[in-house]
């Protein structure tokens, strides 16, 4: 009976990880983005329909990643298998929005300013791309409960970049902006790494593909395809016939003018 104890001890602390980690990166996500609202710097009110279209596609995954962390924690496995195959529709949404709307950034000269106009035009679909192959692969061992979360877990710490990137002074870090960005995104993937060591005293394999992921494709494949002639094409054909083609894609942009004081 104690030996039949301890794996089902595992178990429950696993889910109350999970569960709670759900609701950090939540949290998390709603700080960066309400930050921007509270200094009045957002420009969202002015924003096109793609982009609020974008936004609550983005933010509708948020509340789909958490209340199916609470469904399992709470032991409704029914209906937590039923909304993870809206989820997974969901997901071609958010790859489609997120393209688009970075797109149509880079075409009219909107970029960050503490990004390169080449560095944002790969950086947000190759990281969108990434965070759908870990959820297509989670899906896909969706019978396999610790694959399943922790790959699930993988990619929505990659979702995270742009709210870290609207709680850390970016500006301030140019040229290494988006560096300081990966480094965030890191945080919770190396919390799960270290939250099964103290549990279980080893690291599950599935962290090594979803931080290796997180690695080769959102960073070092950014950083190759933002300094070589094949993303400068790229950035020629995206831009081609609008104001950011006049952009020179590997300079940072001006710094905005500050607004003057009442």
């Amino acid at each position: 009976m104690a030996t039949a104890a301890v794996p089902r001890a595992a178990g429950v602390r696993g889910e109350t990880f999970f569960l709670w980690s759900a609701i950090a990166m939540a949290l998390v996500i709603v700080a960066g983005f309400s930050m921007q609202l509270a200094m009045g710097r957002s420009s969202f009110a002015a924003s096109p329909p793609l982009v609020h279209a974008h936004a609550i596609v983005f933010m509708g995954w948020v509340a789909i990643y958490v209340t199916q962390n609470v469904l399992v924690a709470g032991g409704s496995i029914a209906l937590h298998r039923r909304l993870g195959w809206i989820a997974a529709g969901w997901i071609v949404a958010m790859c489609v929005l997120g393209c688009a709307v970075t797109l149509a950034m880079v075409r009219e000269a909107r970029t960050p300013f503490f990004f390169t106009p080449l560095q944002f035009l790969i950086l947000d679909p190759v990281s969108i791309f990434s965070f759908a192959g870990l959820s297509a692969a989670a899906i896909v061992l969706r019978r396999q409960t610790d694959w399943h979360r922790r790959l699930h877990f993988c990619g929505m710490a990659i979702l995270m970049g742009p709210a870290y990137g609207r709680l850390l002074p970016l500006p301030f870090l140019i040229p290494w902006a988006y560096e300081a960005t990966f480094v965030a995104v890191m945080i919770f993937p190396v919390i799960g790494v270290i939250a099964d060591l103290r549990r279980t005293g080893r690291v599950h394999p599935a962290w090594g593909w979803g931080i290796g992921t997180i690695v080769l494709v959102t960073w070092l494949l950014v950083e190759f395809l933002s300094h070589s002639s094949i993303g400068v094409a790229l950035y020629q054909v995206a831009t081609a016939g609008s104001p950011g083609a006049a952009v020179a894609p590997l300079a940072f942009p001006p710094f905005p003018p500050l607004a003057p004081h009442p």
